[in-house]
């Protein structure tokens, strides 16, 4: 395995319109299309193909060495075509690779169909904005496209904090400093700490992973900052709650304060299949904190924030996931089933549905097509 090799196998990610690709021994290259995964008719990988792989994606680093290492979480790039967010890992003497796609270019808020609400919400001058979601829903891109939104608009300064850096941001009327953890800074909190020292207008932290940062992060917002980060959860309460939970018991109250005082909004992220079948439509629920929202923290009535949320869609364009499931189906951007099955009340949805006037219908199966990768992409 060269390097030609590999980059031709990289290339069929970005042209083709993967999300991720695996190289794992003893199985053909996968692509992950539209969340499935398809097999390239190539060849079985072999131990001695992916370790020659994991090298020429580490290259010269001298940060990084294969002998002795477990995981590795670094990016690699095709100049002028392509980058990726690459983690290595060890099985049973071997290596497996996967890499995510990144694009060169950074889609704007329409490309990506999400609400177009988030370019005001880029445009905070202080607080805390948050965008959450599983692994894969898209929260590394929208935070691209909110700096993005910033770097177009604004003169000012930004700092982005990343494991690895994923997007390449050129400077348009901002200037913008990207610092990789690992590389350029021991950790995210050390790099946050450091940041508050350099001048900066916003700050893009890439993850939000432990106490230390999320206390780093809210002492920059507190001193007149915005700082834009994500976190692994599944919508609004769930982000509240599991942020608190990395401080000890006793100091709940003060962080939910903090929050309270600092969050400016949460954008929670869900991609779905598309009607067609050839594709995926994000739903979001979109949080923008009120004095009614900052009851509910302060005083932990968590489970009334997906109430407040949906009452504020017309003066604050916030919605729930249910609402925006709703609007998808309508649309004809999403089928039925799918719309039920990913909200968040299944039964309050099928009455929201009734009330709003549409009889649930069996779709007619539509012929979702396969992905294939022709013959004229042999090796």
């Amino acid at each position: 395995m060269d390097r030609e090799r590999l980059h031709r196998l990289l290339r069929l990610g970005f042209e083709k319109g993967a999300s991720d690709i695996h190289f794992q021994v003893g199985c053909l290259p996968l692509y992950r299309f539209n969340g499935e995964l398809v097999e390239l008719r190539f060849k079985v990988l072999e131990p001695s193909d992916t370790e020659a792989m994991s090298r020429i994606l580490i290259g010269g680093d001298p940060e990084r060495q294969l002998e002795g290492a477990s995981e590795i979480d670094l990016a690699y790039e095709i100049p002028d075509e392509g980058r990726f967010r690459v983690n290595i890992s060890r099985e049973r003497r071997s290596y497996n690779i996967v890499l995510r796609v990144i694009p060169i270019e950074i889609k704007s808020f329409d490309e990506l169909n999400l609400p177009g609400i988030l370019a005001k919400i880029a445009d905070i001058r202080r607080g805390l904005v948050l965008v959450t979601g599983a692994t894969g829903m898209g929260k590394s891109t929208t935070l691209a496209t909110m700096i993005e939104q910033v770097n177009k608009t604004r003169k000012c300064k930004i700092i982005t904090i990343e494991d690895p850096v994923e997007f390449i941001f050129r400077h348009e009327r901002a200037i913008i400093t990207q610092r990789e953890v690992g590389t350029d800074t021991p950790s995210f909190p050390a790099a946050l700490r450091a940041a508050l020292r350099q001048d900066p207008d916003v700050i893009m932290v890439g993850e939000i992973r432990d106490k230390e940062t999320v206390d780093t992060a809210l002492k920059a917002a507190e001193t007149g900052h915005a700082v834009f980060s994500s976190i692994h959860t599944s919508d609004v309460a769930s982000s509240i709650r599991r942020i608190v939970s990395f401080f000890p018991a006793e100091e709940a109250h003060q962080v939910r304060d903090r929050l309270a005082d600092n969050v400016q909004a949460i954008i929670s992220l869900r991609l779905l299949p598309n009607k067609k079948g050839n594709g995926r439509v994000p739903a979001v629920e979109l949080m923008r904190m009120t004095r009614s929202l900052q009851s509910c923290l302060r005083h932990d009535k968590l489970d009334e924030i997906s109430g407040h949320i949906a009452r504020g869609r017309e003066h604050m364009q916030m919605q729930t996931f249910d609402q925006h499931l709703l609007d998808l189906y309508q649309a004809g951007k999403v089928s039925l089933d799918v719309a039920s099955t990913a909200a968040s009340n299944p039964r309050d949805f099928a009455t929201q549905l009734a009330l709003e006037g549409d009889e649930p219908s069996i779709d007619a199966p539509e012929d979702p097509g396969t992905v294939e990768i022709g013959d004229d992409e042999r090796f």
